[in-house]
């Protein structure tokens, strides 16, 4: 029997891994795409943060459920229909022919990648023997680690030589084989009975995201009227509120709270919130700056941003030795101060600016993002008991989301108002130093918590 399983096994590793890296590579490779999806739509290059925004927040929403969904309804069902969704949102992208059109398939593409990941990982546990769960484990991590590195690139050379709609179209030959796969390859298992769902914190937590972040992406720039972005913004921080005084009653939480009471745990969620916040901005900024300020085709950007990617890949080899060297508190404070001052340095970048020189900062930061990233990752975990990780994980997951939407609504305000100050509809190169000095500092917020 075992040589029989050993394969299906793999199989199953692969076509997971796979899966995760449709997704992976599908939240990187559109931000090197969106200033050609603005000229193709005739939106403002600011309106188009709703396009990020969106599906950042439609993962943040239903990351949570999908354990429950999965213990529900069985995890090769929603495995396979959170394929059939993301690539059925990824048609949909494609097929947009306005930014409301765009920014609902997003919504739908998030739902789809939200199921992917977790429950991905749910059928991992379910499927490969112990002996090789190390082994599919960390082959797993790969989506995360090259789908960043390649994503800019290819959305750029799409971009440039083909159509931007390709970036989407490209997910519907994987996510027809991976249905077809998944049908085939695993079987259905159940895990353990569902708990009650919590409906009303479901609710709680959804509107009053979705109302928080509409409201500030409207903040100063005049996409809503003033008075419905003051009710969506302050309606959803209330919401939010109700959802903390609910979770403190109920006995199964969609988002657990109580997690927060960990002191290494709050330490690296504290500590962690406006540095991830300051970097979340970065896919949003940085490709804006090269094409619309620096006037670089949307593929001579990619292959530049890429390496920040590249730098937080060749940090994972060093991560171990450097914390285990310098330790948990001193990497974090440093981590901060080096980052923040690497965003404010990208103010220094003119269109006469060597672009050697660029993908040589871009590389040095992505390295210390990375690593800040380990430390916190590896600090949320270090005292959380076994039977509250995979809480934790779903809390991280959403404050990951939560945190990089709303760099990318902060980025966009502050080049709005830069715009405005000037009276001017066209972005330069220095239009964006207010949003990196802005960016880089919030960044310098984070020791205060280590």
């Amino acid at each position: 029997m075992a040589p029989e399983r050993t394969p299906g096994a793999r199989a199953v590793s692969l076509l997971v891994t796979c899966a995760l890296f449709m997704e992976t590579l599908d939240a990187s490779i559109i931000t090197t795409a969106l200033p050609a999806i603005t000229a193709s739509l005739g939106e403002d290059p600011l309106a188009l943060s709703l396009a990020v925004t969106s599906y950042l927040l439609s993962l943040a929403l239903f990351i949570p459920v999908s354990g429950w969904v999965a213990d529900r309804f069985g995890g090769r069902a929603v495995f396979r229909a959170a394929i059939l969704v993301f690539t059925v949102g990824s048609v949909a992208c494609g097929l947009a022919d306005s930014l409301e059109a765009l920014v609902a398939a997003r919504i739908v593409q998030g739902m789809g990648g939200a199921m992917m990941v977790p429950v991905g990982r749910l059928i991992l546990l379910c499927t490969v023997p112990k002996a090789g769960l190390l082994r599919a484990m960390a082959f797993m991590t790969l989506p995360a680690l090259v789908g960043p590195v390649i994503g800019p690139p290819l959305g750029g050379m799409m971009a440039t030589y083909a159509s931007w709609r390709w970036i989407f179209f490209v997910n519907v030959p994987i996510g027809v084989i991976g249905f077809v796969l998944v049908s085939w390859l695993i079987r259905e298992r159940y895990g353990a009975e569902a708990r009650p769902m919590d409906w009303t914190g479901f609710t709680l937590v959804g509107t009053g995201l979705a109302g928080a972040m509409l409201g500030l992406e409207s903040l100063g720039r005049g996409i809503l009227p003033g008075a419905l972005t003051a009710a969506l913004l302050g309606g959803g921080i209330i919401e939010l509120g109700l959802y903390v005084a609910h979770a403190q009653r109920h006995a199964h939480p969609v988002i657990d709270l109580t997690l927060m009471r960990i002191p290494t745990f709050r330490a690296a969620m504290l500590g962690g919130l406006c540095f991830r916040v300051s970097i979340g901005a970065i896919p949003f900024l940085l490709p804006m700056m090269l094409q619309l300020g620096l006037v670089l085709t949307p593929f001579a950007s990619g292959l530049i941003t890429f390496a920040g990617a590249a730098g937080a890949l060749t940090m994972k080899m060093l991560a171990a030795p450097i914390l285990r060297r310098f330790g948990f508190r001193r990497v974090p404070l440093v981590n901060t101060v080096v980052s923040g001052a690497l965003l404010m340095g990208y103010t220094l970048f003119e269109p006469t600016t060597a672009h050697g020189l660029i993908i040589v900062v871009l590389l040095i930061g992505g390295f210390f993002r990375s690593l800040q990233f380990t430390a916190l990752n590896t600090l949320c975990k270090a005292d959380t008991p076994p039977e509250q990780m995979s809480r934790a994980t779903g809390l991280v997951g959403v404050a990951q989301q939560v945190t990089q939407s709303l760099g990318v609504g902060l980025a966009a305000i502050a080049l709005h108002l830069t715009l405005a100050q000037g009276d001017r509809s066209v972005l330069a190169a220095d239009d964006f130093d207010p949003a990196y000095i802005g960016i880089g500092a919030l960044s310098f917020k984070s020791p205060h918590y280590f």
